[in-house]
Order: C-alpha cells, then sequence, then structure tokens
C-alpha cells in the first residue's frame, strides 16, 4: 500500500517537473520575443509644399478733413463713388466689395485737443474692403492706386489692422498627397538606419500625424504660401 502510494507521488512529481520546466522553456521564448519588439526607431518625416493663395482681402481705406460737417459726409460719399467706380473698372464686382460706414471724429470734444491748434475740426475715415478669389487681380490693381491720388482720395498707408491679407482654402485637397510624401519620407529614413543597425525594418508600433501650418513664404510675397506637415513615426526592428 505504501509502495503504491510512493510510486503514484513519483510519477506524479516526474510530471509536475515536466510541467515546470515546458512552462519555464515557453516562458523564456515570450520573453525573448517582447524583448526583441521593444527594439524600435522613431523617425520624423516631412513633407513641404507652395502654392498661391486663392483668397485676397484687400482693406481701401481713405481719409477727409473738414470744418463743415454735412459737406464732410458730402465729399467722403463722392470718394466712396469713385473708389467703387475705379474697382469696377478694374473687373471687380460690387458683390466682392464691403462698404464701411465712415468714421467720423470731433476733434474739439476730444480733451486733449488744443482748440487753438486745430485747422479742421472733423476728421472722417473710410474704407471698403475687397474679398475676391481674384487674387493676380487684386495684386494688379494695387500698382494703379495712384489713379485714386489724382483724384484728391487721400489713401491710408497699410497696418497692422488695415492690411492686404491673403488666404489658402483648399488645404483639404492637397492633405492626403502631403500626408503620403510625409510617411514615405519617413520610412525612407527608417529604412537607411535599420540597413546601418544590420536590422531589417518590421511593422509601424506607433504614428502621429502632426498639424498642418500655413505660413508666408517671405514678406515680400505673401501670396505665395508654404505648407508643412511633420509627421512622426514608430518602427519596430529585427535582426
Amino acid at each position: 500500500m505504501n509502495s503504491g502510494r510512493i510510486r503514484e507521488a513519483a510519477i506524479l512529481g516526474v510530471f509536475l517537473c515536466a510541467g515546470l520546466i515546458l512552462f519555464g522553456y515557453l516562458l523564456a521564448n515570450a520573453a525573448i520575443r517582447v524583448k526583441g519588439m521593444d527594439r524600435i526607431v522613431t523617425v520624423k518625416g516631412l513633407a513641404e509644399r507652395e502654392v498661391e493663395a486663392d483668397i485676397a482681402i484687400w482693406p481701401i481705406k481713405f481719409n477727409e478733413v473738414s470744418n463743415d460737417l454735412p459737406q464732410l459726409y458730402s465729399v467722403v460719399q463722392n470718394q466712396t463713388d469713385k473708389v467703387v467706380k475705379f474697382l469696377t473698372k478694374n473687373g471687380f464686382t460690387e458683390d466682392e466689395m464691403t462698404l464701411s460706414q465712415p468714421s467720423i471724429v470731433d476733434r474739439q470734444t476730444q480733451d486733449y485737443a488744443d482748440s487753438s491748434k486745430i485747422q479742421y475740426r472733423f476728421s472722417s475715415s473710410a474704407a471698403i474692403t475687397v474679398y475676391s478669389g481674384k487674387v493676380a487681380l487684386v495684386r494688379e490693381t494695387m500698382k494703379k492706386m495712384a489713379e485714386l491720388g489724382k483724384e484728391g482720395i487721400a489713401l491710408s498707408g497699410q497696418d497692422y489692422q488695415n492690411r492686404t491679407e491673403y488666404l489658402y482654402t483648399e488645404l483639404n485637397k492637397i492633405k492626403p498627397e502631403m500626408i503620403e510624401e510625409a510617411t514615405r519620407n519617413a520610412r525612407e529614413v527608417a529604412s537607411k538606419f535599420a540597413m546601418d543597425s544590420n536590422s531589417r525594418l518590421g511593422k509601424i508600433r506607433n504614428a502621429s500625424q502632426g498639424q498642418f501650418s500655413i505660413e508666408d513664404r517671405d514678406s515680400s510675397t505673401q501670396h505665395i504660401k508654404k505648407i508643412r506637415v511633420v509627421s512622426t513615426i514608430e518602427y519596430y526592428l529585427s535582426d
């Protein structure tokens, strides 16, 4: 009886040992595989493109002064009509123009004003803004602004709040191509790294597209936009 139980216990022990050995072997192999998967390379892929703006926002601001308020309103209206006529003659429609109400300032009512030094009591400013997809026409017409000066219209120079803007609104059309290009560039860099390290490039572990940026190419050519996107991609490496 006792010898039978001893024999059963011995057989059970053999199976337990074999199981533990097999489990240890499988665990070791799994650890090696996990360790191998930890070998990664992180690369960045860049895609850049230059495009022409497809929308121009062009404010035309003009000023006038007078001591006669009703006369000042009349002059401003006359100047507005001249600017509209000038723009229409050069190929713009009235739908592309936005006319602002003239802003009138009574200089004598300003606390800091010295009435003895004020030559003209009232000053006005008005603006017509062109919003158009005819970017080339806007740029060409801007060169003819001297014609308005010859008609007695005092044009204001452009400043931060009153400057021509150029926009590019077709980004969604080129996004897929640029993402593909950035991804391709990232893979080329990763492949070169794998080759130099005597490894093979594996699957993508993680990928981040990054944000698209649109900037002026430079201050002199604001109608040309530089678009760029940087993709960050992690690849597995294997021997």
